[in-house]
């Protein structure tokens, strides 16, 4: 199936009251925040949106509400993965009930897929659910210890898996990333999803990228991309430099909680995370916001909508230091 996002899609976080209980007459915020900022989609329900932390309920609900809640132009994609296969296959048809423009799945990080033609078998079964819906497989071998080669997993779900659209390539083999866009000349969608490696996947040919921190620094990410595509790498870099110095904040305070603070900064709260994470005390709340300033983070980060301007990002061949 062929199937292309282009741009970035952030991946959002779902939103939690201080009991930990879901919050979702946030989501259409969320939505208008990110088609405010030109962001393409939505990859709900994965790691950034605690997915692993959520009842198969609950995460029904969290899809029902970004399908209910999206903007025009703004594509939601359905993460469904799961430990058990019956769980994933019932969000896939929940999913493809209520109209989602993709799904995707990680591969179980308990029991493990041995290889690549179990990994593969594990897809179908889930894919088969939803054959209208465009499949992508989530590959993050630093969270599932699923190790099994992309270009693999490609060659053998192509003729197994009639609605495979693609990757979501969250790992730092980029040798990988690489052979994975060339594989059968180009043929399948290879998302992008290391968000301070994102310049380095421009250069490999990637097209779209998935990450959290799109959520509220998609303007920088878009000046990556802009002056990529006009040639202007030393601009691009530039700007790729910042992402990481702001990334690298976010990771010293522990980047889930930190990331829910940063949407709080943006002017939209996002709550707390759910156990086994920690959320973040207000004194290291005041101590972040006073790092990401530091580096630029209120001249970057997303607007929300109705919110006066703060920041206007550069023009191609402009380079912030």
């Amino acid at each position: 199936m062929t199937y292309r996002l282009s741009g970035i899609v952030a991946a959002p976080f779902t939103p939690f009251g201080d009991d930990g209980e879901l919050r979702l007459e946030i989501v259409p915020r969320q939505a208008a925040l990110l088609a405010h900022n030109l962001v393409r989609g939505a990859f709900i329900c994965g790691t950034t949106g605690e997915g692993a932390s959520l009842s198969t309920a609950e995460r029904k609900q969290v899809a029902t509400a970004w399908l209910a809640g999206r903007q025009e132009g703004l594509a939601v994609i359905v993460h469904v993965g799961n430990n058990s296969l019956a769980e994933s296959i019932d969000l896939t048809r929940h999913a493809a009930a209520g109209g989602a423009d993709a799904i995707a799945t990680i591969a179980p990080g308990f029991f493990k897929p041995a290889d690549a033609t179990a990994l593969v078998d594990w897809c179908a079964r889930i894919a088969e659910a939803a054959p209208t819906l465009p499949f992508y497989y989530y590959h993050m071998p630093s969270m599932t210890g699923c190790t099994a080669s992309v270009v693999e997993f490609l060659k053998l779900a192509g003729p197994r898996i009639p609605n495979l659209a693609g990757v979501k390539f969250t790992h730092e083999n980029l040798v990988e990333y690489a052979q994975a866009t060339e594989f059968d000349g180009g043929r399948y969608d290879l998302l992008f999803g290391r968000d301070e490696l994102l310049l380095a996947g421009l250069a490999l040919g990637a097209q779209g990228a998935v990450g959290s921190t799109y959520n509220y620094l998609a303007p920088l990410y878009h000046a990556i991309i802009a002056e990529f595509a006009a040639g202007n790498l030393a601009a691009a870099r530039a700007h790729q430099i910042r992402a990481m110095r702001l990334i690298d904040c976010l990771l010293r305070y522990g980047v889930m909680a930190a990331g829910k603070a940063a949407m709080k900064f943006c002017g939209l709260d996002c709550g707390t995370v759910r156990p086994p994470l920690s959320s973040i005390t207000t004194a290291r709340e005041a101590s972040l916001r006073r790092d990401l300033e530091a580096e630029g983070f209120l001249e970057w980060c997303s607007r929300v909508p109705g919110a006066p301007a703060r920041n206007t990002p550069p023009t191609v061949g402009e380079v912030r230091s």
